[in-house]
């Protein structure tokens, strides 16, 4: 397992919008300025709007590296962020998310929709799998991910859920215990949840 030390890329998957509490933009805006001052750079789907924009324009406003991947057919619907460090074109979603695999240390999931959830799980699915032991960071902002915490134990509890000791994730309650649980996921020789997941949703 990669040490935190040489971690030097966290992908983040987010809505393309900002959602409906204040909240979800002010975590981004905080991961951005916490992988900036870390020097980690920021791979992410290139958009300038919602939580993808917020959490790209703190990276580089805090001094930061943001590499944005995007396929041709939204550069224009998600505004394609000129100002990155690095653009990435894709002809399609496929070699988009490929590519942000193979770029990225770590996964961190802000709230987002559809396409935010269909990221994570597939992170989560090739773990399973053995694909990769990389940290996966759910970012529980004001318990957005609550529902799907709890339907993931559902699934573990009625046998649905195997390799236990590949299928890991990390459940943070703000920007600010991100790193910290990818630090220490990462110095560890496999990967373990940060506490119980369903103890964590309870906190959060």
């Amino acid at each position: 397992m990669r040490g935190m030390n040489k971690i030097k890329t966290v992908c983040v998957y987010c809505g393309s919008g900002p959602g409906t509490n204040p909240r979800f933009v002010e975590a981004a805006i905080a991961l951005g300025k916490t992988l900036a001052e870390n020097d980690i750079r920021l791979i992410y789907g290139g958009g300038s709007l919602g939580l993808m924009g917020a959490v790209a324009k703190s990276t580089l406003d805090h001094g930061g590296k943001v590499t944005g991947v995007i396929p041709e057919f939204l550069a224009t619907r998600e505004r394609l962020n000129s100002a990155l460090t690095e653009v990435v074109i894709t002809k399609t979603m496929h070699e988009r998310k490929q590519i942000m695999f193979e770029r990225s240390g770590a996964f961190v999931a802000l709230p987002g929709g559809i396409g935010t959830l269909e990221e994570l799980v597939e992170q989560m699915t090739w773990a399973q799998l053995g694909h990769h032991q990389r940290p996966i960071v759910i970012l529980n902002v004001d318990r957005f991910w609550t529902p799907l915490i709890e339907l993931l134990q559902h699934m573990k509890s009625l046998g649905f859920i195997h390799s236990e000791q590949r299928f890991r994730y990390l459940v943070a309650a703000d920007a600010g215990d991100v790193l910290p649980l990818i630090r220490a996921a990462s110095e560890s020789s496999t990967l373990v949840d940060a506490i119980d997941p369903l103890a964590s949703v309870n906190q959060l």
